[in-house]
Formats: structure tokens, C-alpha cells, sequence
């Protein structure tokens, strides 16, 4: 549901052995920055331009980044930001990674996640991040819809389905340029989170369907070929996960009853009574793409929120179950850190950094985008064989009671209509180990995988950085979920 204006708890664990903190202060004329701009020989009015090697965040020696912006049509900019992988670059995959909302920059993902650097409490210096993904990856932030932390221009994204299209000719433009070329043929894992669960299964899927017009000689583009989708604690069928909401009020595991006895029957008569959530819920999922369907879903959305989730969460933290809202925790270091004029300028940043958009999100909001399902697409994407997973946080035994709880996630996986659906049902969840210690309990059925990551929060690589990155590469190696 809606993710995108609250504080992300997120706790970073990064271990013992860090790099000394790079400061603002710091000379960087060693690094070579050079601002080049390339224009798509296919695609009218986007350019590319980016500046190579800043010298911010990713520091370690012969590691290459290029940032700047993809100009995707007339005064449309979405910033991007690349990391080379640390190890073996010249053949380890290509990632991708989008933040959710909607409305809600990448960046969030790169300095609070898994990219390769963390901020200071200082705000002006960072330090290497050891478990970043780009340790065995490639890895591409994107910030998207335009408006989004470095995004700039004019906005025409009202939602998901709308969303994909400015996404891939944001690839068409990569790859048709020399700079990204040799990325268009490597393993591409598209990863994601929240509302990510829309994102995942409509961008992926488009891709492909642009990808069969590439094919059949109906369209001149780039294939962009996605060979793995990953989602964390992913918004992914708002009917199953709204029921969660009141199931996991009810009975939170290692918490028990959350809300009185007459809240509970309130939130319960509002799910399930004439006209209720439920109802107005299968109606927005009825209405389809109808020209109807944008009230109706608005409405769905609007009731279910009010009715269901705001007093099914009450006075605790809607994204862990062991804070009450008024924490103000994680402190956000980097946000005031890509605000400074000098990295603004090193990087390339034309506008001032916005984690996530009020107004980006207000066009979703216009149509009801977050009510819809994409189960049915993540469910066709299981049932083609793409390697998939699909990760949720348990924190101490609990969870968050909103950003989409891991009750709901799994129900949402359970409900999935594919070949593996029976088979999961009979698949218990079993602990997979890193170093001895227990990280996840998992199930795998074929090239799908389900893990519920133990100790952790909305933001699993935040919390657990070490069994992130194990599991990310398992999943990239396109391995079953294992002990390591």
C-alpha cells in the first residue's frame, strides 16, 4: 500500500572491517570525472549524460561508476547511478534496482541497503559498505517516476502500467550506447521492493512483450532480457494483503493480540461487510482497465486504508512491530549528504535530492494503482521458469504490520496460480544457515524461491547485509536457496 512518506527502519549492520571514511574535505582530483553526453541514433529526443568516476561513495581502486541522467524524452530526465562490480566485471551479471513507493527513490537502496557505501553520522563522509551487491554484480539505480530523488522535468506516470514504458526506453538508451552495450547481453536480474511488487511483475513483463516485437521485426530496439526477479517485502495483491493487516492485528507472531477486542471487530466488519474492503476490493479488480475502474479503485484504496490498515496498525511503527511510530529512527545521513553542493557537482546532480515525491505519488494516487493486483503477472512469470525470489523480513519472531507484512506476502505467494502452486503448499519452510548461524527460513520449488529472513526489517539488506548478499547471489548463480 501506500510506502512512500515514512521513515524507513532500517538498522545498518556492516561489520568490523570498514574503509576509512572518505570526507567532503578530501582531494579528490586524483579521480577522473569527464562529462559526456551520447544520443540515441532510435529513439527521438533522449540523450544520455553522466560523469565517470566522481570519486564519491564507491572508492575502492579500478572500480568504475558513472552517474548522471538518461533523458528519456522532452524534459523528461531519470537519474541513474552504476557501480561496476568490484569482482570480475567483465562477465558478472548486470542488476538492476528500484525502490517502490510509488514515488520513492533508488538511493534509498543505495546508500541504506546494499550499495557501496554508507553516510557518516557526520553527513559528509561515507564509508565502504563490505556486503554491497556490487561485490558480485553490476548493479544500476534508477530514480523513476520522473520527480524522484534526482529525477527532474515533466511527470506523465499515473501508474504501474504506465510507469514501464519510460523504464525501457531508459534501457534502450543504455544499451544502443557504447558506455553500456556489453551489459545488454549479460545476466540481467531485475531486484525490487514494497511496491516493487507492482514494479517487479508489470515492468518485467512489458519487457518481454517488447522484447517479442523486437523478435518478430515489428519494432527496432534493444531486447532487454531479465533472467531473474528478486522483491522484497513486495505490495503485490492489495486483497490478501489488506486481509493480513487485520489477521496479523489479531495474532502477531511472538506479540499475540495487537488491538483491543473492539477494534479488532471493527477493522473485521469493515474487511468483510456489504459494500466493505473485500468488496470494494474484488470490484477495483473486476473494473480492470475499464474507463469505470480509476474511481473505483480509488475508492477501494482509500477505504481499506482508512478502515482497515489505519486502525489495524494504531500507535506502532508501520515498518517494525518493535518501535512505536514516533521513532525517529533510522537517521537518514545520506539524504542530507546528497543535498551537499559539492557531491551534487561531482556526481552530476541537476536538482536537489527528494527521497520520495508527493506529487509522483499523487498521480497513482488519481487512479487507484496501489488497490490492483499483479499477482496474475508474477504468477505467469513463475509459470515461464524465470528464476524468482521472493524474500519478507521476520524480526525477533515479529514483523511489521505494514509495508506488507510477511503473513500477507506469503499468502500472496501461496495464492499464486502456477505450475508450482501445489507443490509449494506442501513445501515446509526450513532453516538455511550462514556460518552455522540459522539467517532464513526458506522453500524452493524449482526456480522459485520463497525466504522469510530472520532479525530483519522492511529493508532486509539493511538489517542483515551478510545473508542479503548470500542470498542475492545464490539467487543470481541461479541456485535453490542453501546453506552456506
Amino acid at each position: 500500500m501506500r510506502l512512500v512518506f515514512i521513515r524507513s527502519c532500517v538498522a545498518l549492520i556492516v561489520g568490523a572491517a570498514l574503509a576509512r571514511a572518505v570526507s567532503l574535505t578530501d582531494d579528490f582530483e586524483d579521480f577522473e570525472t569527464r562529462r559526456v553526453e551520447v544520443h540515441s541514433r532510435i529513439h527521438n529526443e533522449t540523450t544520455l549524460r553522466y560523469i565517470k568516476n566522481s570519486g564519491i561513495c564507491e572508492t575502492t581502486p579500478n572500480v568504475t561508476q558513472y552517474s548522471g541522467y538518461i533523458d528519456v524524452g522532452t524534459n523528461m530526465s531519470t537519474w541513474f547511478w552504476f557501480f561496476e562490480a568490484r569482482n570480475s566485471p567483465e562477465t558478472a551479471p548486470f542488476t538492476l534496482w528500484l525502490n517502490g513507493g510509488p514515488g520513492c527513490s533508488s538511493m534509498i537502496g543505495l546508500f541504506q541497503e546494499n550499495g557501496p557505501c554508507l553516510v557518516n553520522e557526520d553527513g559528509n563522509s561515507t564509508y565502504l559498505n563490505p556486503y554491497s551487491w556490487n561485490n558480485v554484480s553490476n548493479v544500476i539505480y534508477i530514480d523513476q517516476p520522473i520527480g524522484t530523488g534526482f529525477s527532474y522535468g515533466t511527470d506523465t506516470v499515473n501508474s504501474t502500467e504506465t510507469a514501464a514504458p519510460l523504464v525501457w526506453k531508459a534501457f534502450q538508451v543504455l544499451f544502443e550506447s557504447k558506455l553500456f552495450s556489453e551489459y545488454a547481453s549479460r545476466e540481467f536480474i531485475f531486484a525490487t521492493e514494497s511496491y516493487g511488487g507492482h514494479y517487479g511483475p508489470s515492468f518485467v513483463t512489458y519487457f518481454e512483450q517488447q522484447n517479442a516485437l523486437i523478435a518478430s521485426g515489428a519494432l527496432e530496439g534493444e531486447p532487454v532480457v531479465v533472467s531473474a526477479l528478486v522483491i522484497n517485502n513486495g505490495w503485490y495483491d492489495p486483497l490478501i494483503q489488506n486481509i493480513a493487516y487485520y489477521n496479523f492485528a489479531t495474532y502477531a507472531p511472538g506479540y499475540g493480540q495487537l488491538q483491543s477486542d473492539a477494534v479488532l471487530k471493527n477493522i473485521s466488519e469493515s474487511l468483510y461487510g456489504p459494500d466493505g474492503c473485500v468488496a470494494k476490493g474484488e470490484a477495483c479488480y473486476t473494473a480492470g482497465n475499464s474507463t469505470e475502474s480509476n474511481d473505483i479503485c480509488v475508492q477501494a484504496d482509500n477505504y481499506c486504508t482508512n478502515y482497515v490498515f489505519v486502525p489495524a496498525i494504531g500507535d506502532l511503527d508501520m515498518y517494525d512491530l518493535r518501535q512505536n511510530s514516533s521513532s525517529l529512527f533510522p537517521p537518514e545521513y545520506y539524504v542530507d549528504y546528497l543535498r551537499k553542493k559539492h557531491v551534487m557537482k561531482r556526481i552530476g546532480a541537476e536538482t536537489k535530492y527528494a527521497e520520495c515525491s508527493y506529487a509522483a505519488y499523487g498521480l497513482f494516487e488519481q487512479t487507484g494503482d496501489d488497490a490492483r493486483t499483479w499477482l496474475p503477472q508474477l504468477s505467469a512469470l513463475a509459470n515461464s521458469g524465470m528464476k524468482i525470489l521472493i524474500w519478507v523480513r521476520e524480526p525477533d519472531c515479529s514483523d511489521s504490520i505494514r509495508s506488507c507484512n510477511w503473513l500477507g506476502g506469503y499468502a500472496s505467494v501461496l495464492a499464486m496460480d502456477w505450475y508450482g502452486n501445489e507443490t509449494l503448499h506442501n513445501t515446509l519452510l526450513s532453516n538455511i544457515t550462514l556460518g552455522g548461524t540459522p539467517i532464513a527460513a526458506v522453500a524452493n520449488v524449482d526456480n522459485f524461491s520463497f525466504a522469510r529472513v530472520y532479525a530483519a526489517g522492511h529493508e532486509v539488506a539493511a538489517f542483515q547485509p551478510a545473508a542479503a548478499l548470500a542470498i542475492f547471489t545464490q539467487v543470481m548463480n541461479k541456485e535453490p536457496l542453501h546453506s552456506v
